[in-house]
């Protein structure tokens, strides 16, 4: 097994069981995405771990194993998915959510590569090229440990000019659309359109949040709405009207399919195909106000000649969307910016708040749920913080 030599300086991170390998911590002549497992060692030749060297955006390679006598074998990726699984039984045994993740990367152990499961459907995302050439060894262990489960598809989500994006590989293929519950809600999904399947699973206790009442009798605002998740929820939670705003066309479709599938008329609801800081705009002049608004943006998005990020506008977001609230009414702010720590989320948030001329009280703070595992040596692997405000 080839050896790579870390800089002394990364010891210490590494002795904690911290599994990111950095560019700037490997000191030895090396080659990137050749499959193959790797051992790493400190210049004072100290074992560190075994793992591999890939490069995706979070560095150079992942340590899946500390210990000098469990090196990476055939076994030991079936020992560690069977593990991951089994920490999901919970999820399992419901039959009121049938959609979740099953593996979670660095939090399982097993950095470089995620699998949702889709009522019996695997999603497999791979973030690197080295640890895709194990795909097939990995498809054929998951078949093994979870004998039911119908078909397979992956997501690419590093640069590739000969993958696809998204392909069905193994077993027979899911229904379009496939129908998932998740806390008794059903929700739309396509598993082989592009990377994403119409519903992000690390909010589901966000949305289970609007099922269980907290926008009951309530008018809700969901911007960036996607495919309207949140607007589903919380009309199954009982909001009196939800407005769904998105700027792709496609949102529409995809919103309306999604209250059909929950036996709700889609005309009893607004969506807009709008820039949602143009809808700010529109909905002030119009006198347009809501009990409830939901932000959840992408970390990045660029509109014609405008970028937004989060890292910059979410404060002005904020600001825009606090105008618009009712009298004791409520904001829920969200992202899964992994380069905003949470105390700078939460200071941009309430800074947004006071700017807008309102005063607010914290209510509640979601981060990932208990299927998107978190290592508690990889903290910045815990993405999501959504904050729940009361707008005084």
């Amino acid at each position: 097994m080839r050896q790579i030599i870390i800089d002394n300086k990364a010891v210490k991170r590494i002795n904690k069981k911290y599994p990111l390998i950095h560019k700037e911590d490997i000191v030895s002549d090396y080659e990137l995405e050749t499959g193959e497992w790797v051992s790493f060692f400190s210049q004072g030749k100290q074992f560190l771990g075994y793992g591999y060297l890939g490069v995706q955006n979070k560095g150079y390679g992942w340590i899946l194993s500390f210990k000098k006598e469990q090196p990476i074998t055939s076994d030991f990726l079936k020992d560690c998915l069977a593990e991951a699984i089994t920490k999901r039984s919970a999820y399992f045994n419901d039959p009121q959510t049938t959609a979740f993740r099953i593996l979670n990367g660095e939090g399982d152990n097993f950095g470089g590569l995620t699998i949702d499961w889709y009522d019996n459907y695997l999603v497999l995302s791979w973030y690197n090229l080295s640890i895709y050439q194990h795909q097939k060894e990995i498809v054929a262990l998951l078949s093994e440990i979870i004998p039911d489960i119908k078909g397979i598809y992956e997501k690419i989500r590093f640069k590739s000019e000969s993958l696809p994006e998204s392909s069905f590989v193994w077993g027979s293929e899911s229904p379009e659309p496939l129908i998932v519950k998740e806390n008794g809600v059903n929700y739309a999904t396509y598993l082989n359109e592009g990377l994403m399947t119409g519903i992000f699973l690390d909010q589901k206790e966000v949305r289970n949040y609007l099922v269980d009442g907290f926008s009951s009798g309530q008018t809700l605002l969901n911007t960036f709405s996607y495919t309207g998740a949140f607007s589903v929820a919380a009309a199954v939670g009982g909001a009196s009207h939800t407005t769904s705003v998105d700027l792709a066309k496609r949102s529409i479709e995809k919103t309306e399919e999604q209250f059909r599938v929950n036996g709700i008329d889609p005309e009893s609801q607004t969506i807009f195909v709008m820039d949602v800081f143009n809808y700010f705009k529109y909905a002030e002049k119009k006198g347009f106000s809501f009990d409830v608004v939901v932000l959840d943006p992408p970390s990045f998005a660029r509109n014609k000649k405008k970028t937004f990020s989060v890292a910059k506008d979410y404060g002005k977001l904020t600001t825009e969307a606090v105008r618009l609230i009712n009298k004791n009414g409520k904001l829920i702010a969200s992202t899964n910016a992994a380069n905003v720590n949470f105390d700078k989320f939460e200071k941009m948030v309430e800074k947004g708040i006071k700017e807008a001329g309102k005063g607010f009280k914290q209510q509640r703070v979601f981060r990932l749920p208990s299927d998107f595992a978190v290592s508690n040596t990889f903290s910045e692997g815990n993405y999501l913080k959504v904050l729940v405000y009361e707008i005084i």
